[in-house]
């Protein structure tokens, strides 16, 4: 199946999305990268962003957190620590966690503590950039 490429995103909860589709577009640390069947192998850091795979005539959007990327001449595997499709997302419990996470980011904290806080605002700003996108 050299014209298609197998997505597959997996959370520590699981396998959210695996399908075999026409390309994957995902957000590297440098920017967004676009892969194709028979790219090139290569590893990579993604950040919390919007992951698009186009499929024929379809297109699926998914907000994801960070983690790291896996890629081969047939597939695209993405372990991060959160990833939602669009249409699962909630409008009100993504503000109550942006809230949140504004909130702990006024606190004063440790470095790590203020890590996890800017990790957290950046998981939701990717998913109302997602959902908003998607309307």
């Amino acid at each position: 199946m050299a014209d298609k490429i197998k997505l597959e995103i997996i959370t520590p909860e699981g396998v959210t999305y695996s399908d075999d589709v026409d390309m994957v577009t995902l957000p590297g640390i440098e920017g967004e990268m676009g892969i194709y069947p028979q790219h090139v192998p290569l590893m990579t850091q993604v950040k919390s962003g919007e992951v698009s795979a186009h499929k024929g005539s379809e297109n699926i959007f998914l907000a994801i957190g960070e983690g790291f990327a896996e890629v081969t001449s047939n597939r695209v595997a993405i372990m991060t620590d959160m990833a939602f499709k669009a249409e699962d997302m909630d409008a009100a419990q993504m503000e109550e966690a942006r809230q949140r996470a504004a909130a702990r980011m006024q606190e004063r904290m440790s470095s790590e503590d203020a890590a996890a806080a800017n990790a957290a605002m950046m998981k939701s700003i990717a998913q109302f950039q997602v959902k908003r996108r998607r309307k």
